[in-house]
């Protein structure tokens, strides 16, 4: 395993975090409950039929010590759910709740939106859409935020930056084509989890084709106007651009180009991109030709903490994954 990964597992088993887990009839997600009990990560609520979950554990040959269980068909535990969360919100009605409980993904954004658990992982069965919809309808978006994004992390062999080897970057896998407002959130939000996350003190660049005005076109009206309100909306966040990609990561290129000064250009360790095709094709040209590992990506902008798994991935990954999510849901309990 990545040192990054032990990393986070380490840090994330200083302060274990209740974890719900909506997939809990699938061996993967299974045999990942009994590795995060092992880890000391945090403890696994399996949400579901219970009857059906049990079998399912039978059927994997797992070691159930330390799951706890949230039973859809048990009808006093739905009730208690559904009083718990009407006496704090009053967005559904008591049969809209039930409705919502009889589903195991949505009756674990109940759980994490009424604090009964302090985060949710899914996607190794689920599409990421289904994840994203179900955060969207039951958890919502934290205050500022107009659209969920997701941050990647990665380590890049042979790249000297303000963090050594590694690089944050979003958005790569949920907004299309974001607008200014959107952008900015992304920008935002990112600065908060690798704050949360890695410790850094965020230096935000947002890219695209051109560099402080050496090209002009719509597309970059809508980087330059994000900037902006950043700029105005979080001073805390160190947030610069447009920049083209040698010139935020670059230093000598930064000083040629940059005719400014700067706290992001040449030394920036979060790069968001313009739209989703930069961002997919970005992240994967990194990987495929730098030879880079990418952790995550970290699903963020929820009012909650949610994980989204990618269906192809090996139990490691699935366990680092979980150990992010439970360190910012320890960090949110802190806060």
């Amino acid at each position: 395993m990545a040192d990054f990964m032990k990393s986070m597992i380490e840090r994330a088993a200083k302060t274990p975090c209740r974890i719900a887990l909506p997939e809990a009839v699938s061996e993967p997600v299974l045999k990942l409950a009994e590795a995060v009990v092992a880890a000391g990560v945090g403890t696994p609520v399996l949400v579901g039929s219970k009857e059906a979950v049990l079998a399912a554990i039978e059927r994997a040959r797992v070691d159930a010590t330390g799951f706890d269980y949230f039973d859809i068909d048990d009808e006093a535990a739905t009730d208690e759910l559904s009083e718990r969360y009407r006496s704090r919100y009053d967005d559904f009605s008591p049969k809209a709740l039930a409705r919502r409980m009889r589903d195991p993904l949505l009756c674990a954004m109940l759980l994490v939106k009424a604090q009964v658990v302090d985060a949710v992982a899914a996607g190794k069965e689920l599409s990421t859409g289904e994840v994203v919809a179900a955060a969207m309808q039951i958890v919502g978006l934290a205050p500022g935020v107009r659209c969920p994004s997701s941050l990647g992390i990665a380590d890049v062999p042979g790249f000297q930056g303000p963090e050594g080897s590694m690089l944050a970057l979003a958005d790569c896998a949920i907004t299309a084509q974001p607008d200014a407002e959107e952008l900015a959130g992304i920008a935002a939000a990112s600065a908060d989890t690798v704050r949360t996350l890695l410790g850094w003190e965020p230096r935000v660049a947002m890219l695209s084709f051109s560099t402080c005005g050496s090209a002009e076109h719509e597309t970059i009206e809508v980087v330059r106007e994000a900037v902006r309100l950043v700029s105005e909306r979080r001073p805390d966040v160190a947030c610069d651009g447009e920049f083209q990609l040698d010139t935020a990561i670059v230093a000598r290129v930064a000083e040629r180009k940059v005719p400014r000064e700067s706290a992001v250009a040449g030394r920036a360790n979060v790069l968001v991109f313009p739209n989703l095709h930069a961002g997919n094709i970005g992240v994967k040209l990194i990987q495929i030709f730098g030879h880079a590992n990418a952790y995550g990506p970290v699903l963020q902008g929820f009012a909650a903490p949610v994980c989204d798994f990618s269906r192809s991935a090996p139990l490691e990954e699935m366990l680092g994954n979980v150990a992010m999510l439970a360190v910012r849901a320890a960090a949110k309990k802190e806060a």
